[in-house]
């Protein structure tokens, strides 16, 4: 079963519900409905019978190409989440170095060369990342009460003597510590194991593991995730809701000075800012044939549909 996430007047998360009683809160005008980042929600308009709390916990299992999350108290299941992740940062940042290098050698305006500097800090493919995990899990905590956050720890295995191998490596331990930091403003962080901690207590429980990494099912990655947040909370042997939720991070294109290829006659169309055609990009669109959608680009109001991407809902 799955439940509904409950917030008070105050935007305060609470325990949440079963759908049954959300829908009884709503028709009799005791809770409002609402959706946080595409997930169903609701919220009281009176004050709760009581403040109990239990323990919950979010299970992070991060990966490649995609993270599962997991969102678990001692008795029920209530959410299950993968998203994409955040890959496109550092062929984007290439094709930026490459067409600002070539914007030098025409007669168009651009800042001037600065000297060779080393920069510091983490970069932005890593950083984009982790960055990326701290927002979703700041989400969940705003309609859940989460307490514990459980994390799989990534190791960054150094050889002795290779330079080139230990540089390649550092950012990920850097934007690793960053990120248990940032997670640590929202509940106490746990570092799990990927060995030790989820296979074993995932092979004492039972559950199996898929090798097909980009199925949107939950032995997937969220079978990990329910597995992190278990050993924070405890619980059955078996989770009680394996739905899924399939999420992809929107890619808004902005700060960009033209198209690559030039039009007619040479002629490089501007492109950049975050309106097109007096549309904010990013902004929810109610299509007639595609339905809810993203804005991304919008040429003319008759390409509208051309220029909208579908939003990934959940599974049912």
């Amino acid at each position: 079963m799955q439940y509904v996430p409950v917030v008070d007047s105050s935007q305060r998360p609470l325990m949440p519900t079963t759908p049954m009683r959300a829908q009884r809160w709503i028709e009799s005008g005791k809770a409002t409905p609402f959706f946080r980042k595409g997930i169903f929600c609701i919220r009281l308009n009176v004050e709760p019978s009581n403040r109990l709390m239990q323990p919950v916990a979010v299970g992070i299992d991060p990966g490649s190409k995609r993270e599962g999350y997991t969102v678990k108290s001692k008795a029920h299941t209530y959410l299950n989440q993968q998203f994409h992740a955040v890959d496109w940062v550092k062929d984007a940042e290439e094709a930026s170095t490459n067409a600002r290098r070539a914007r030098r050698n025409r007669k168009t305006p651009y800042r001037k060369n600065r000297q060779n500097r080393k920069r510091g800090g983490i970069p932005p493919s890593t950083k984009a990342r982790w960055q990326f995990k701290v927002r979703v899990v700041k989400v969940l905590a705003s309609i859940f009460p989460v307490s514990h956050i459980g994390i799989e720890d990534i190791k960054a295995t150094t050889k002795k003597g290779c330079k080139a191998w230990n540089t390649s490596f550092s950012p990920l331990e850097v934007g690793k510590q960053w990120c248990n930091w940032e997670l640590e403003k929202i509940a106490p962080v746990t570092k799990f194991d990927g060995w030790e901690n989820t296979y074993q207590t995932r092979q004492a429980l039972g559950l199996k593991k898929s090798k097909k990494k980009l199925s949107n099912s939950f032995d997937a990655h969220c079978v990990d995730s329910w597995v992190l947040a278990y050993l924070l909370v405890g619980g059955d042997s078996g989770p009680d809701n394996t739905a899924v939720m399939e999420c992809q991070p929107l890619r808004i294109h902005r700060r960009q000075l033209h198209v690559f290829n030039p039009g007619k006659n040479g002629y490089r169309r501007p492109y950049g800012g975050s309106m097109s055609q007096g549309l904010k990009r990013g902004g929810i669109v109610k299509h007639p044939k595609y339905g809810k959608c993203c804005l991304e680009v919008v040429k003319t109001f008759k390409s509208l549909a051309s220029a909208c991407t579908v939003l990934i809902q959940a599974n049912a």
